[in-house]
């Protein structure tokens, strides 16, 4: 059973940067693709951004596009979501997500994290 742990969620102020780190317990992690998700209070869970096993190939959702920066060490069976100039709106739980194919798509994804909390206040 794969695992995701995700950590580096904390409480910031608008304009700060953060970096979140999702480590996988399997090394298979090295032939999934990787997607970061977030979910406000309320809210159904947004794609963020993701990539391919190979790191060469990323996506991003629209409203992080220029912020946000995803990544991946697969020697470290490890992935990165590093975020700049946070805004209040990117007040979420954050999860990471493994699966076979780079998609923006929620179900695509077989394996999830348990989540981390980023909190930006108004």
């Amino acid at each position: 059973q794969v695992q995701l742990v995700e950590s580096g969620g904390g409480l910031v102020q608008p304009g700060d940067s953060l970096t979140l780190s999702c480590v996988v317990s399997e090394p298979s992690f090295r032939t999934y693709a990787t997607g970061w998700f977030r979910q406000a209070p309320g809210q159904e869970r947004e794609f963020v951004a993701a990539i391919n096993w190979a790191g060469r190939s990323t996506t991003y959702g629209d409203s992080v596009k220029g912020r946000f920066t995803i990544s991946r060490d697969n020697s470290k069976n490890t992935a990165y979501l590093r975020m700049v100039n946070l805004k209040p709106e990117d007040t979420a739980v954050y999860y990471c997500a493994a699966g076979a194919t780079l998609t923006t798509s929620t179900g695509a994804y077989n394996y999830w994290g348990q989540g981390t909390r980023v909190t930006v206040p108004r």
